[in-house]
């Protein structure tokens, strides 16, 4: 399965009892909707801070969590972000 969001949209959508299923996430970096992304003219990056500290609030909730990364918008800001916080 795959779904193409901004990890805080994520973490809000995933019931119980998937937690303990999942072992890949690669969220968007923006924040945008999907509606918003599709009209864009330009790629939104978002905030690579942010999105590293929801990552790590998201992580913490997925035991089984192995691989990560991110999707639409993200780039080594967003990688060394994530290892910032300590994902």
């Amino acid at each position: 399965m795959s779904a193409y969001a901004h990890s805080e949209h994520i973490g809000e959508q995933l019931p119980s009892r998937w937690l303990n299923r999942i072992g890949v996430v690669r969220p968007n970096a923006s924040r945008r909707s999907h509606a918003e992304l599709d009209e864009a003219t330009e790629l939104d990056d978002g905030d690579p801070q942010e999105f590293g500290a929801l990552y790590a609030e998201m992580a913490e909730k997925l035991p089984r969590l192995r691989v990560v990364g991110g999707c639409c918008g993200s780039d080594m800001r967003h990688i060394k972000a994530l290892i910032a916080a300590g994902v």
